[in-house]
């Protein structure tokens, strides 16, 4: 291989790494334009289903239940939905999906793009060799979740727990830390922040016994802690903060949202916005 094969080929793949990104970004805005023309036709829908559900969705702007209907849409056709001894209904995968989005609303990624396929049972099940039935959980086949608990935790018939956020916290984890497929910049540099504060606290929790609003499920190991905690956080901000203040703005900052900041009449919870809007880029 002479001199000049070897300038051209390193031309190639230079060339190759500075339009990837570039056309990357090109192909993305272009699939969301095309998808944002689909959404806009079933809307009315998606709004009608999710304003009945999720007071969460129902305390934004309307600029911003757009873009978190918008999410919704983009999260629920970038996966296949399974029924499992339940009859499926066009609700379904449009809450697990709204579900998804209300946890991930103030970050850049939100597809949790490493699980292709959602599971849907009808009530508890049994995994594995596990004795007690589970309401849901997160392994590297997909993310599964029983219906009738799920509906019981975002009609807050169950206070405090809800299996939705639950679960979808541990696959926001498992994406950014485990398989590490998609990665977001801004969760993944406050993590580490979240955990200065929260560690502690669920040391104190899992050795010392100590008690707290999280209740004794979160001292089960870390990966529950994270999940319990995102749930309290969404389900009882006001007992959230007052009783573990440090906690609670460390969990808004790695979320980038802050559940109580519509109280004082902001018409946003996200925390910072990004630094432009661009039209095809609503997600």
């Amino acid at each position: 291989m002479n001199l000049m094969e070897i300038v051209v080929i390193c031309s190639l793949v230079l060339g190759i790494l500075l339009l990837n990104r570039p056309v990357t970004m090109l192909v993305q805005r272009l699939y969301n334009r095309h998808q944002f023309k689909r959404f806009i036709v079933r809307e009315t829908f998606y709004h009608s289903v999710v304003s009945r559900h999720l007071g969460y969705y129902n305390r934004l702007g309307l600029e911003e239940q757009r873009k978190f209907l918008f999410r919704t849409w983009l999260f629920q056709h970038s996966k296949t939905f399974r029924y499992i001894e339940v009859e499926e209904t066009a609700e379904m995968p449009i809450l697990v999906s709204a579900v998804a989005v209300q946890l991930t609303f103030g970050l850049e990624k939100f597809k949790l793009n490493y699980f292709d396929d959602i599971f849907i049972l009808r009530d508890d099940y049994h995994y594995g060799f596990y004795s007690r039935p589970f309401m849901g959980h997160v392994d590297q086949t997909g993310i599964y979740l029983s219906w009738d608990n799920f509906m019981k935790g975002i009609s807050q018939q169950t206070p405090n727990c809800n299996v939705g956020l639950h679960e979808m916290a541990h696959a926001l984890a498992y994406v950014n830390f485990v398989t590490q497929t998609e990665e977001d910049g801004h969760f993944k540099k406050e993590f580490p922040n979240f955990s200065k504060v929260a560690r502690p606290i669920f040391t104190s929790m899992q050795q010392a016994g100590a008690k707290n609003l999280l209740g004794d499920y979160a001292a089960t190991n870390y990966h529950e802690f994270w999940a319990v905690a995102v749930e309290i956080f969404f389900e009882s901000p006001d007992s959230f903060r007052h009783e573990l203040p440090e906690l609670y703005e460390a969990m808004a900052n790695v979320l980038n949202q802050d559940p109580l900041s519509y109280v004082s009449g902001s018409t946003t919870i996200i925390r910072r916005q990004p630094a432009a809007t661009r039209a095809g880029a609503i997600a």
